[in-house]
């Protein structure tokens, strides 16, 4: 368990702790009016034991707290499910179970402030990031060519069934080099082609912006859950209170990018600038 990890169950059980405590009864006799042995409090509070979501129903209805089932029940999820370590998550795994969810999802909204978001990476693009991705983390070799064909597979969500796809990309996206000049160039053409695909829509914030609420990359999948990418794990967000978070930042975000024509023209601004600079005669 990564200590991110352990400091969530830690912080669960605070919650539940200071539940306990509002509802006037010391550890022995939550224990005793659950039927639990007396170890059992001491272990959920400070994050040596993990509550069943039958433990929690009945955590809050000895501490009077039964309005807070279902918010509590969506953080023990979060704490369960949060932290995917990215040395014990094979990334062809991982890039499997991306597609899992996208094909379950009805509206996604992704920010992006470096790279372009997976789903609409050119191959070449993809396997440049995938061979830094892998050299980062001590991956084997041999997990580039699975990772590479789970990450296109998953692209075919663009296509098929009813999903819609709303990108903000940081203009920085733009400029950050990934591979050669042409797999740049041919990676902002695709840009270009997906801003035509009927539901899809890309937005670009340009560089020079307002800051108006912190940010990170992060993907929102309907109001289920948000995911984020950190340098050591994948956190997986699930609790309704912290997606609206994200919700609130991402309309922020829309409020500031541009779209359409305008957003067209900074794409092909960006090929311009690539262009001249891989011109041997400039």
């Amino acid at each position: 368990m990564t200590t991110t990890a352990k400091q969530a169950r830690e912080a669960f059980g605070e919650r539940l702790r200071n539940l306990r405590k509002d509802a006037g009864l010391t550890g022995r006799q939550l224990a005793e009016l659950a039927g639990w042995p007396g170890s059992k409090v001491s272990k959920i509070e400070y994050g040596r034991q993990v509550p069943t979501d039958d433990d929690i129903r009945v955590w809050c209805i000895h501490t009077r707290s039964a309005d807070q089932v279902p918010d509590l029940i969506a953080s023990l999820r979060n704490v369960e499910a949060a932290y995917l370590e990215w040395r014990r998550m094979r990334l062809p795994h991982r890039q499997k179970q991306s597609v899992a969810v996208a094909e379950k999802t009805n509206l996604m909204r992704c920010y992006e402030p470096v790279l372009v978001p997976g789903l609409l990476q050119t191959p070449p693009y993809a396997e440049a990031i995938l061979h830094r991705v892998l050299d980062f983390y001590d991956g084997p070799g041999n997990d580039l060519e699975a990772s590479l064909a789970s990450r296109l597979e998953r692209q075919q969500v663009l296509y098929r069934g009813n999903h819609r796809f709303f990108f903000i990309l940081a203009e920085q996206v733009l400029h950050t080099r990934v591979g050669t000049a042409d797999t740049m160039l041919e990676q902002m053409d695709r840009l270009l082609t997906a801003m035509s695909l009927p539901r899809v829509v890309l937005a670009i914030i340009p560089s020079e912006h307002e800051y108006l609420a912190p940010t990170n990359n992060f993907v929102i999948y309907d109001e289920r859950e948000v995911r984020v990418e950190t340098v050591s794990a994948e956190l997986t967000i699930t609790q309704p209170a912290e997606i609206a978070l994200y919700t609130k930042a991402f309309h922020r975000l829309k409020d500031q990018a541009i779209h359409g024509q305008e957003a067209r023209a900074m794409i092909a601004a960006a090929m311009d600038g690539l262009r001249s600079d891989h011109d041997p005669r400039t």
